[in-house]
């Protein structure tokens, strides 16, 4: 029997991709994706309103350790990442026997890369809490106690991932944006029952909430599993016999991986760079940031959801032997920069108001109002940025998303500290370089993506 792992629809080939489809295929293939993002979102913030009622402490302590998940997300992409454009190439060039062999090889990385995080982890939490909190407070020890539950987690965390990522490659964006939404469900009822201890239940604190997470990523990764095996990818049927073998199918991850966490990990150094510069300029300007990166996640979300989807539909068509690089890159970034456009210029307008229902703090008011004017050109450089870079990533690029990336970086920090200096701009400053920065990185992506994928589609 052979196997017809897409379930949703994707042109098989470059002719088929007129600009309409192109757009269609985007959405079809990107709302599910945003929709799984943004159940993580929602239930993060809820989550924060449980644990809030044990204390600042117990907020700061959940809030950095779910900070350094993020970062170890960085880690587990190179297989997330490798195996939807491998698995997306093989069924596009219609070497669906390289499927089984790429999904071996990320079993293998799975299982080489998480034994070092959980342990490492597990075992020297104490110095990692010490390391992100200092000595001697009640944060550090419900740091702690967290990581202790969270650490072996990661595991857990990092199959999902795995997982999504093969689902994705098969054109199935759906299937994890369902889990996603089952995992957080199932957190937001866990986590409260947990924390405070309701009936036989023990009152377990923060402890509570890492092992609410733990049990709805659980629960959602054995249905994950399930279904993944009724795709029966394994079963190639009557397709021709591949060459491919294991490590070099691992060989592959890598080359398209690595280069994918080193930008994602490279992305939250900046953002934690910018923090620290931020708070020279006290509590205020701080609490503005915090409030309007968070307001922005909603945003950024839809421009990455349309680049995992870009990513998809380019390694399809490109293993199909009629790479249509230049209709995808072009059809990803309008519709990014469509979103941007709107969400940016709603919040320009509306910020004040917006910061007005997080804080009543007459400073934090102002200086977020200010922050999201200059937001509004910084989204849509960025949803330019991102939109091409699904191109980069499906057509075997990903390298030069890290050195884009890496340019931001180098543009953007010194003009923070170096403008923000100026008495004249002080933490506009700041604000200004974002979007100096977002805009070499534009400049930079559209010069490589001309470059790469310059032939027009005929």
């Amino acid at each position: 029997m052979s196997t017809t792992p897409d379930t949703q629809t994707i042109p098989e080939t470059a002719a088929t991709l007129t600009p309409v489809a192109t757009r269609r295929s985007l959405l079809s293939l990107g709302i599910p994706v945003y929709l799984e993002l943004l159940s993580g979102v929602i239930a993060g913030i809820i989550d924060t309103v449980w644990v809030s009622r044990l204390g600042e402490a117990a907020v700061g302590a959940v809030a950095i350790a779910t900070t350094l998940e993020n970062v170890l997300l960085g880690v587990i992409l190179m297989a997330n990442v490798g195996a939807t454009v491998l698995i997306a190439d093989a069924i596009g060039g219609g070497r669906r026997a390289e499927i089984p062999v790429i999904t071996r090889a990320v079993r293998v990385l799975w299982l080489v890369v998480t034994p070092i995080v959980v342990l490492g982890g597990f075992f020297f939490r104490d110095s990692i809490a010490r390391l992100l909190v200092g000595d001697g407070n009640e944060v550090l020890r419900l740091t702690a106690e967290f990581f202790a539950i969270s650490f072996p987690g990661i595991a857990v965390f990092f199959a999902q991932n795995v997982v999504d990522g093969i689902f994705k490659g098969t054109g199935d964006t759906r299937t994890p944006m369902r889990t996603a939404v089952l995992a957080n469900s199932l957190i937001l009822v866990l986590d409260p029952l947990l924390i405070y201890g309701v009936g036989p239940l023990p009152h377990m604190g923060v402890q509570g909430a890492a092992l609410g997470m733990l049990l709805g990523r659980g629960f959602a990764l054995c249905v994950s599993l399930v279904l993944l095996r009724r795709k029966r990818l394994a079963d190639v049927g009557d397709a021709e016999p591949t060459s491919l073998r294991w490590p070099a199918a691992l060989r592959k991850l890598l080359s398209i991986g690595l280069p994918a966490s080193g930008d994602f990990v490279l992305r939250m150094g900046v953002s934690m760079a910018l923090v620290g510069i931020i708070a020279r300029f006290g509590e205020d300007p701080l609490a503005a940031y915090g409030i309007g990166i968070k307001v922005l996640f909603f945003v950024t979300m839809a421009f990455y959801a349309v680049r995992q989807a870009a990513s998809i539909l380019t390694a399809r068509t490109r293993g199909a032997g009629e790479p249509a690089e230049l209709m995808i890159g072009r059809q990803s970034a309008l519709l990014a920069t469509l979103v941007g456009a709107i969400a940016g210029l709603v919040l320009a307008l509306g910020g004040r108001l917006l910061m007005g229902l997080f804080s009543r703090s007459s400073g934090v008011v102002d200086s977020g109002g200010v922050l999201l004017w200059y937001l509004f050109p910084y989204l849509l450089l960025l949803a330019g940025v991102v939109g091409l870079g699904g191109v980069f990533t499906g057509g075997g690029h990903t390298r030069s998303l890290f050195w884009v990336t890496l340019l931001g970086g180098a543009v953007q920090l010194p003009l923070a500290f170096g403008l923000s200096s100026v008495p004249a701009l002080g933490v506009e400053g700041v604000w200004l370089s974002m979007i100096i920065g977002a805009g070499a990185q534009y400049a930079m992506s559209y010069t490589l993506f001309r470059r790469y994928f310059a032939t027009p589609i005929q």
